[in-house]
């Protein structure tokens, strides 16, 4: 029982990367903008994030330097896109392109260095309680953020009325700029909210998940988060279902290599990959259910002056 209390714990951290970053890039496809660059703005925050903790000695300067990063790099995105009309999938690809090449420059001298002492965290009386409570209560606070941030997106964008503002935008730029909304500014800003989200994963990653900067540590986790929008059919509830089931299929594989399984590490290392593979390849089956709920301009520019 203790072993698997351990392992839903992990699922639980493992899901916490891919559900902050899935849910900064739902936040940039409910307002018309696909960007491909999360791996490279998680990897830039990642080696910020890192290097803040080394400095400073706190985890949370670690994150706001991360989410400091990611915004920086996606406001850059934004006005590439936005502004400038640039191609949205070519210059996404160009900013993961950069971010993989810059933080490997950027963390040279960071390779040797270690965290301070990790704290450990635990919630009074319930971490105490058999199974559920090495499982559930003794996380990062970080992990309840994460759900918190689900729950404020749910309401945000179903309840509120500058949600409501923002999905009319992602849907028909057009309306809502004859409306008199500044369509170029709300998905700016949407843009620069889903990069600072992305870059908070990426220094969750260095500073909590695995407190160390290794070269390329993200390890294609911006792309299943990206994979992960479409599977969740842009809901914010069904990102963070998705999350801890492809954090689930991470950490099994680790399971699996303790209890002695005779399985290949080279085939259990692949199955996030094929995880997302066959997801996005059962999905893709209905395309119309795709288009239902796809935000009807995603990905396409939008010129006011046309």
């Amino acid at each position: 029982m203790e072993s698997y209390a351990l392992l839903l714990a992990a699922t639980l951290n493992a899901g916490t990367v891919l559900a902050i970053a899935a849910l900064g890039l739902l936040i940039n496809e409910k307002a018309g903008i696909v960007n491909l660059g999360a791996e490279g703005m998680m990897l830039c925050a990642a080696i910020a994030g890192f290097a803040a903790v080394v400095h400073t000695g706190s985890d949370w300067a670690g994150f706001a330097a991360g989410a400091g990063a990611g915004a920086l790099l996606a406001a850059i995105f934004g006005v590439l896109v936005i502004w400038l009309n640039t191609n949205q999938y070519a210059t996404g690809l160009a900013l993961s392109l950069f971010g993989t090449g810059f933080s490997a420059f950027a963390g040279i001298s960071y390779v040797q260095e270690k965290l301070p002492e990790r704290m450990q965290f635990a919630i009074p009386v319930l971490a105490d309680i058999p199974l559920v409570g090495p499982a559930l209560f003794r996380q990062h606070p970080m992990v309840y953020l994460t759900v918190a941030i689900a729950a404020w997106l749910i309401w945000f964008l179903y309840r509120s009325r500058a949600g409501l503002v923002l999905r009319s935008v992602g849907e028909s730029p057009e309306s809502s700029h004859a409306l008199g909304y500044p369509v170029r500014r709300i998905r700016l800003a949407a843009v620069v909210a889903g990069g600072a989200l992305c870059g908070l994963s990426g220094a969750y990653i260095s500073v909590v998940y695995t407190p160390l900067w290794v070269e390329g540590m993200v390890a294609g986790k911006g792309w299943i988060a990206l994979a992960l929008t479409t599977f969740a059919t842009w809901r914010p509830a069904r990102v963070l279902l998705g999350a801890y089931l492809f954090g689930g299929v991470t950490m099994l594989q680790f399971h699996l290599q303790g209890i002695g399984v005779d399985v290949p590490t080279q085939f259990l290392s692949m199955l996030p990959y094929v995880a997302t593979i066959v997801v996005l390849a059962l999905i893709s089956r209905n395309p119309a259910w795709i288009r239902i709920n796809m935000p009807a301009s995603l990905g396409k520019p939008f010129y006011p002056g046309s």
